[in-house]
Protein backbone atom coordinates (compact mmCIF):
# COMPACT_ATOMS: atom_id res chain seq x y z
CA UNK A 1 0.00 0.00 0.00
CA UNK A 2 1.61 3.58 -0.49
CA UNK A 3 1.78 5.98 1.80
CA UNK A 4 -1.02 8.05 2.72
CA UNK A 5 0.38 11.42 1.68
CA UNK A 6 2.11 9.99 -1.68
CA UNK A 7 -1.31 9.09 -2.44
CA UNK A 8 -3.25 12.61 -1.09
CA UNK A 9 -0.35 13.95 -3.50
CA UNK A 10 -1.79 12.88 -6.69
CA UNK A 11 -5.35 14.57 -6.46
CA UNK A 12 -3.59 17.86 -5.75
CA UNK A 13 -0.97 17.41 -8.54
CA UNK A 14 -3.84 16.73 -10.96
CA UNK A 15 -5.62 20.12 -9.57
CA UNK A 16 -2.80 21.53 -10.60
CA UNK A 17 -2.50 20.60 -14.08
CA UNK A 18 -0.01 18.34 -13.84
CA UNK A 19 0.14 15.72 -16.36
CA UNK A 20 -1.03 11.54 -15.27
CA UNK A 21 2.53 10.31 -15.40
CA UNK A 22 3.89 13.43 -13.29
CA UNK A 23 1.20 12.27 -10.86
CA UNK A 24 2.28 8.87 -11.44
CA UNK A 25 6.17 10.02 -10.69
CA UNK A 26 5.04 10.30 -6.88
CA UNK A 27 4.30 6.67 -6.92
CA UNK A 28 7.55 5.02 -8.90
CA UNK A 29 9.59 7.81 -6.40
CA UNK A 30 8.41 5.71 -3.17
CA UNK A 31 8.79 2.58 -4.95
CA UNK A 32 12.62 4.01 -5.43
CA UNK A 33 12.80 4.92 -1.55
CA UNK A 34 11.64 1.71 -0.47
CA UNK A 35 13.96 -0.33 -2.49
CA UNK A 36 16.69 2.25 -1.28
CA UNK A 37 15.30 1.59 2.58
CA UNK A 38 15.77 -2.51 2.15
CA UNK A 39 11.63 -2.80 2.63
CA UNK A 40 11.94 -4.86 -0.32
CA UNK A 41 14.14 -5.00 -3.63
CA UNK A 42 13.04 -5.52 -7.42
CA UNK A 43 14.86 -7.54 -10.32
CA UNK A 44 15.72 -4.51 -12.53
CA UNK A 45 14.90 -1.13 -12.42
CA UNK A 46 12.26 -1.39 -15.58
CA UNK A 47 10.34 -4.23 -12.73
CA UNK A 48 11.01 -0.98 -9.55
CA UNK A 49 9.00 1.36 -11.94
CA UNK A 50 6.54 -0.84 -12.58
CA UNK A 51 5.33 -1.46 -9.45
CA UNK A 52 5.06 2.49 -9.11
CA UNK A 53 3.03 2.57 -11.99
CA UNK A 54 0.74 -0.03 -10.96
CA UNK A 55 0.27 1.31 -7.53
CA UNK A 56 -0.88 4.98 -9.54
CA UNK A 57 -2.95 3.15 -11.35
CA UNK A 58 -4.46 1.46 -8.16
CA UNK A 59 -4.78 5.00 -6.56
CA UNK A 60 -6.98 6.37 -9.38
CA UNK A 61 -4.51 8.00 -11.60
CA UNK A 62 -5.47 7.93 -14.77
CA UNK A 63 -2.90 6.74 -17.09
CA UNK A 64 -2.83 5.73 -20.59
CA UNK A 65 -2.65 2.10 -20.94
CA UNK A 66 0.83 0.57 -22.08
CA UNK A 67 1.08 0.56 -26.20
CA UNK A 68 0.95 -2.74 -28.09
CA UNK A 69 3.99 -2.83 -29.52
CA UNK A 70 6.19 -3.34 -26.90
CA UNK A 71 4.46 -4.74 -24.02
CA UNK A 72 2.85 -7.87 -23.59
CA UNK A 73 -0.57 -9.04 -24.18
CA UNK A 74 -0.19 -10.04 -19.80
CA UNK A 75 1.14 -6.61 -18.92
CA UNK A 76 -1.33 -4.66 -21.07
CA UNK A 77 -4.28 -6.62 -19.34
CA UNK A 78 -3.16 -6.49 -15.87
CA UNK A 79 -2.85 -2.43 -16.33
CA UNK A 80 -6.16 -2.51 -17.47
CA UNK A 81 -7.17 -4.65 -14.36
CA UNK A 82 -5.38 -1.87 -12.10
CA UNK A 83 -7.23 1.01 -13.57
CA UNK A 84 -10.28 -0.14 -13.62
CA UNK A 85 -9.77 -1.16 -9.57
CA UNK A 86 -8.09 2.28 -9.58
CA UNK A 87 -11.95 3.94 -10.31
CA UNK A 88 -13.78 1.40 -8.35
CA UNK A 89 -12.67 2.92 -5.27
CA UNK A 90 -10.53 1.56 -2.35
CA UNK A 91 -11.54 -1.93 -0.85
CA UNK A 92 -9.08 -3.78 1.93
CA UNK A 93 -6.30 -5.68 -0.07
CA UNK A 94 -5.88 -9.30 0.39
CA UNK A 95 -3.59 -9.60 3.28
CA UNK A 96 -2.63 -13.14 2.08
CA UNK A 97 -1.71 -12.05 -1.62
CA UNK A 98 0.28 -9.08 -0.47
CA UNK A 99 2.19 -10.80 2.08
CA UNK A 100 2.87 -13.18 -0.61
CA UNK A 101 3.97 -10.31 -2.84
CA UNK A 102 6.22 -8.51 0.04
CA UNK A 103 7.69 -12.00 1.00
CA UNK A 104 8.62 -12.34 -2.87
CA UNK A 105 9.76 -9.17 -3.81
CA UNK A 106 12.21 -9.63 -0.36
CA UNK A 107 14.21 -12.34 -1.91
CA UNK A 108 15.08 -9.75 -4.72
CA UNK A 109 18.72 -7.68 -4.49
CA UNK A 110 18.10 -4.04 -4.12
CA UNK A 111 20.64 -2.69 -7.12
CA UNK A 112 17.37 -1.75 -9.01
CA UNK A 113 17.14 1.56 -7.65
CA UNK A 114 20.83 2.59 -6.90
CA UNK A 115 21.18 5.73 -9.05
CA UNK A 116 23.57 3.84 -11.55
CA UNK A 117 20.96 1.77 -12.59
CA UNK A 118 18.31 4.26 -12.68
CA UNK A 119 21.03 6.50 -14.99
CA UNK A 120 21.69 3.26 -16.83
CA UNK A 121 17.53 2.93 -17.79
CA UNK A 122 17.33 6.29 -18.44
CA UNK A 123 20.25 6.15 -20.98
CA UNK A 124 18.91 3.06 -22.33
CA UNK A 125 15.01 4.20 -22.44
CA UNK A 126 16.26 7.23 -24.21
CA UNK A 127 18.52 5.68 -26.93
CA UNK A 128 15.54 3.34 -27.49
CA UNK A 129 13.48 6.83 -28.33
CA UNK A 130 15.69 7.86 -30.63
CA UNK A 131 17.63 10.88 -31.48
CA UNK A 132 14.96 13.36 -32.24
CA UNK A 133 13.04 12.60 -28.80
CA UNK A 134 16.61 13.54 -27.45
CA UNK A 135 16.60 16.54 -28.79
CA UNK A 136 13.00 17.30 -28.11
CA UNK A 137 14.19 16.73 -23.83
CA UNK A 138 16.99 18.70 -24.40
CA UNK A 139 15.19 21.34 -25.78
CA UNK A 140 12.81 21.17 -23.04
CA UNK A 141 15.49 21.40 -20.55
CA UNK A 142 17.12 24.33 -21.56
CA UNK A 143 14.07 26.21 -21.17
CA UNK A 144 14.20 25.80 -17.91
CA UNK A 145 17.57 26.86 -16.97
CA UNK A 146 17.54 30.28 -16.62
CA UNK A 147 20.48 32.43 -18.56
CA UNK A 148 23.34 31.39 -15.51
CA UNK A 149 22.22 27.96 -16.19
CA UNK A 150 22.88 28.08 -19.68
CA UNK A 151 25.92 29.78 -19.39
CA UNK A 152 27.39 27.49 -16.88
CA UNK A 153 26.31 24.10 -19.57
CA UNK A 154 27.94 26.21 -22.68
CA UNK A 155 31.61 27.15 -20.09
CA UNK A 156 31.49 23.37 -19.16
CA UNK A 157 30.43 22.26 -22.96
CA UNK A 158 33.55 24.82 -23.89
CA UNK A 159 35.85 22.44 -21.93
CA UNK A 160 35.23 19.42 -22.76
CA UNK A 161 35.90 20.39 -26.48
CA UNK A 162 39.26 21.49 -25.50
Amino acid sequence: MPEQEVIDRAPRDKEEGKSPSTQAGEFVREEMHHIREGKHGAANTKQAIAIGLSKARRAGVELSQPSGRNTSARTRKQAQRDGAKGRRGNRTPSKRRSRAVLRALKREPRLAASPAALSRHAKTAARRRGPGARKAAARRAVRTKGSSGLRRSARKAARSRK
